[in-house]
């Protein structure tokens, strides 16, 4: 049986740890507020901007002339997944989601006969996909020290994806990230970015019929790569949400097995604590029976 003093070093360090995760619990709930409003707030508009980009792209999508980021290369050979994931851990299964995901992507692609390149966008999700996937990275994006992300940080992103695309580095791209559904529900999520998904059957849904000014193919260009910035930024959104989410979730846990743990060691404290008292009152009462 381990000591009066271990065990009492043992519970003043559960201690110790239920109060760092009993904070960080509750910085988490904090930020998450703010996350949260912020990434139901983006969802309308990259919804509503994705339909759109769709229901305009499918009337030239057959042009020759059509932007490469409507229609992609043409061909399919080539795979660039860009993985979007946390920049800290201690956020239970968040983070490893999104690499099992991206991984079994790269290699479902890899087993048709495809290549895959991989963007990281996340220190973690760069970790993860480096341990077996790294002969396929291509760079990754971090954003270690910042309080906040903002849509230039998107912006970036995405001039980065357009840049490899017109340098013919890749045909078709992939974003996977965690959507944000609820504080202990993040979902795994899979949206083909490049080329831009189109309605059934090529069509733009409708009888209606429109004439644009100037025409679609110059609106197309200028408004694809804002499309593209803008659902990066919304799976940046999502998963900042989502992880502090996760993280409050993950952090409650421990703090309570932090507390049924002290419970334990402190039953266990007080039966040894018992037990020698119990000998040590024997030891007396034989010595003066000796005597």
């Amino acid at each position: 049986m381990p000591s009066l003093k271990s065990l009492r070093m043992r519970i003043n360090s559960v201690k110790s740890t239920q109060k760092i995760t009993s904070a960080m619990k509750m910085v988490a709930a904090s930020k998450l507020r703010r996350a949260q409003s912020q990434a139901e707030a983006a969802r309308p508009y990259a919804q509503r901007m994705a339909r759109m980009m769709a229901s305009l792209g499918a009337s030239v999508a057959g042009s020759p002339t059509a932007p490469k980021l409507l229609v992609g290369t043409g061909a399919d050979k080539v795979h660039l997944l860009v993985a979007v994931a946390g920049d800290r851990g201690l956020a239970g299964a968040f983070n490893s989601n999104v690499g099992r995901m991206a991984r079994g992507l790269a290699r479902q692609l890899e087993a048709e006969g495809k290549t895959v390149k991989i963007l990281a966008v996340g220190r973690k999700s760069r970790d993860y996909l480096r341990r077996e996937l790294a002969s396929r990275m291509v760079g990754d994006v971090n954003f270690v020290g910042r309080k906040s992300i903002g849509f230039a940080d998107a912006e970036a992103i995405a001039t980065r994806i357009v840049a490899m695309l017109h340098a013919g580095e890749f045909d078709v791209c992939t974003l996977v990230y965690n959507r944000f559904q609820s504080v202990i529900a993040q979902i795994p999520t899979e949206v083909r970015l490049i080329p831009a998904p189109l309605p059934e059957g090529g069509e733009a849904g409708g009888s209606a019929s429109y004439e644009f000014e100037p025409d679609e193919e110059t609106m197309l260009a200028r408004l694809l790569p804002q499309n593209l910035a803008i659902q990066i930024y919304r799976a940046l959104l999502e998963t900042n949400a989502g992880f502090f989410g996760s993280q409050m979730t993950a952090m409650d846990n421990a703090t309570r097995n932090a507390g049924d743990m002290i419970k334990r060691l402190t039953q266990n404290y007080n039966r040894a604590r018992q037990a020698n008292i119990t000998r040590e009152l024997i030891e007396i009462i034989s010595g003066a029976e000796a005597v």
